[in-house]
């Protein structure tokens, strides 16, 4: 697999005309995007069929937790549009992957992801929530992981510092698709366990999922080519944490003086991957 089709652009905007903008711009460079519950409520499904007619790859990202028998007509409805990878709750069970995985089978080029733990989580959050003992954040993405692999998952989601310990506990075909990730010297926003691209797939993901740093930058092309070349780098090489890689990471991603997006200004707008 090559860069560029590890590379999932994630469309969090709240209208078509914007996520459409960033598609225009970034032309052939990209190919995979994530389209999650805000733009396709905004948006609709025409969106998806949009991007699939364009020849664009679409990662559905809907996190679905519901009894299994709507979490499969959810899973189909995805599939019949198109769409290459749809994600599912772990923490909803074995019943509900299965009942995903099971929809998914009418449709070949369809992969079921399982969310483990998400990215802005913490292990103080895992206690508030019943998680309790000594499990640790990345304990339990190794056992929701475990769980969805049993399922018949085509892959997980996790952050880029659980890359490592998933890829060495799955199988070596399992997608591990990490969001989180930024560039070197840049802000990991609303994630508390964020990783740059190049380290992310140096530690075994498969695909990593980058927000702001493309869509909010004043050049999204230059921004993404960035994100393309730290991948290509040797992680352990310091090139990447040099003054001259981090400037060329800052002026590449810096947000437009004057930005499109209707809610740029909000502390929800803020906040987003």
């Amino acid at each position: 697999m090559d860069s560029t089709s590890r590379i999932i652009v994630a469309l969090d905007f709240d209208n078509r005309r914007e996520a459409v903008e960033v598609v225009d711009r970034l032309g052939e460079e990209c190919r995979f995007y994530k389209v999650g519950m805000e733009l396709l409520t905004a948006a609709g499904p025409d969106l998806i069929e949009h991007l699939v007619a364009k020849g664009k790859e679409v990662f559905l990202d809907l996190k679905l937790f519901e009894i299994p028998n709507s979490v499969a007509g959810a899973v189909r409805a995805a599939g019949a549009l198109g769409v290459s990878m749809v994600t599912v709750h772990s923490m909803g069970g074995t019943g509900i992957m299965s009942a995903a995985v099971a929809a998914a089978r009418d449709f070949p080029r369809l992969r079921v992801l399982a969310l483990t733990v998400v990215t802005s989580m913490t292990n103080s959050d895992l206690t508030d929530i019943g998680v309790t003992g000594s499990t640790s954040t990345e304990e339990q993405v190794l056992r929701l992981a475990r769980l969805a692999e049993a399922a018949g998952c085509h892959g997980v989601i996790a952050s880029p510092q659980e890359a490592g310990p998933l890829r060495s506990a799955l199988g070596a075909g399992t997608l591990i698709v990490t969001p989180g990730v930024t560039l070197p010297g840049g802000t990991p926003g609303d994630h508390a366990r964020p990783g740059t691209p190049g380290a992310a797939v140096a530690a075994g993901a498969s695909h990593v999922v980058v927000g702001r740093a493309v869509t909010r930058a004043a050049d999204p092309t230059a921004a993404f080519r960035l994100v393309r070349a730290n991948l290509d780098l040797d992680v352990e090489r310091d090139v990447e944490r040099s003054p001259e890689w981090i400037g060329q990471a800052t002026a590449a991603t810096r947000v437009a003086s004057s930005p499109t997006r209707s809610s740029a200004a909000s502390p929800a707008a803020a906040s987003r991957p």
